[in-house]
């Protein structure tokens, strides 16, 4: 949809990155790096200081105690550290749990590593886990589930409850556990992100996945971190070493010196205004907007009374004749399920937003 979009000149609000700045500030740490020589190969599982300032921001925000030598590891962005962990514990013939709506790298991700993706579908309309459905996809061949929260494409978020029902399914297994987070550090309206490493019980059997990209308005900077217990990140680390080795050292240096100021709640509240800014916009449009988003970059929108066009169809009509690139929710789904809902990525300059939706008016 991007290569759409850069085709038709349309205003791209399909793939997940901010049109904005970055914080002066930020980069301007990355340029004091390369001046005071952080230019070569950094450790393999990461520069010691970036490592530490995660386990830090860690105790301040969810009072969560890190060892950043055993239990911290750098990589070159979330995706690369989901292939890694997954690449860590699959053999052939293992299976992994995915729920969708998920994550198009997933599923390649799994099969790249000889196992078969077990497809399970989140709830309509709440998006919220099908706790029966889950326990009846697990086999003994169940090697691993992936967990994403906040969600992309949905912005839902687990609740306290959902890792609570979560261990009691996993109790007596030996099934690893995913927990992609990357959007952790956006939740909106008040509420809380609930990690997995705050449930000492899961805690024990997964990888935690992070970037820095989404919060700090830098994804092509592609450096994020897995968070895992230590004989885990020990498991971790052996793939690392021969997939990448090293990780962009001025970029962590700029990175954990960035830790330490105080700028993760502005970063919040500048996309939950965007949010709430493009939902009042979009009320001049035919679309109907799904539950506003908890979390992440992205908004849900139905068409459902607008057009009869499957999903993908109608996302390509709508960035061609109308000049704006979304993502058709069956892109998210194995079986290509489609109800009809498009999704918008919010994390926009408010100028890039008006103007998407002024193209959207006359859709109808």
């Amino acid at each position: 949809m991007s290569a759409l979009a850069q085709q038709y000149k349309a205003i791209n609000l399909s793939q997940g990155f901010p049109d904005f700045p970055i914080d002066e500030a930020l980069g301007d740490l990355l340029h004091e790096a390369t001046a005071n020589g952080f230019n070569q190969y950094a450790p393999m599982i990461g520069l010691p200081m970036l490592r530490e300032a995660i386990a830090e921001d860690f105790k301040n925000r969810y009072d969560i105690v890190l060892n950043p030598d055993t239990e911290i590891t750098i990589t070159p962005g979330a995706t690369y550290a989901i292939y890694t962990a997954f690449s860590t514990i699959l053999s052939a013939g293992d299976e992994v749990i995915v729920l969708e709506p998920a994550y198009d790298s997933y599923s390649p991700n799994i099969e790249m590593n000889g196992a078969r993706v077990v497809p399970v579908k989140l709830q309509p309309t709440t998006f919220s886990p099908d706790w029966q459905l889950i326990k009846e996809a697990i086999t003994p061949k169940t090697k691993a589930i992936i967990i994403n929260t906040p969600h992309n494409p949905t912005g839902t978020i687990w609740s306290v409850e959902d890792w609570n029902e979560l261990a009691e399914l996993l109790r007596d297994t030996s099934i690893f556990l995913l927990s992609d987070e990357v959007y952790e550090q956006l939740v909106f309206d008040g509420k809380k992100h609930f990690s997995v490493l705050q449930h000492p019980e899961l805690r024990e059997r997964s990888f935690a996945l992070y970037s820095f990209g989404k919060a700090f308005h830098n994804t092509g900077w592609k450096i994020g971190y897995c968070i895992a217990p230590p004989l885990l990140s020990q498991a971790f680390r052996r793939q690392h070493q021969y997939l990448s080795f090293s990780v962009h050292t001025p970029a962590q240096y700029a990175l954990a010196h960035y830790l330490q100021k105080p700028h993760r709640q502005a970063a919040c509240q500048l996309l939950e205004a965007k949010r709430n800014y493009f939902l009042e916009l979009m009320k001049q449009t035919p679309f109907r907007m799904l539950a506003p988003s908890s979390g992440s970059y992205f908004q849900l929108a139905s068409y459902a009374h607008i057009s009869d066009l499957p999903d993908t169809e109608f996302a390509r009509v709508l960035t061609k004749n109308n000049g704006v690139a979304t993502i058709p929710i069956s892109a998210f789904y194995s079986d290509q399920h489609d109800d009809k809902i498009l999704r918008f990525c919010f994390a926009k300059k408010e100028e890039t937003l008006k103007a998407a939706v002024e193209r959207l008016v006359t859709i109808g």
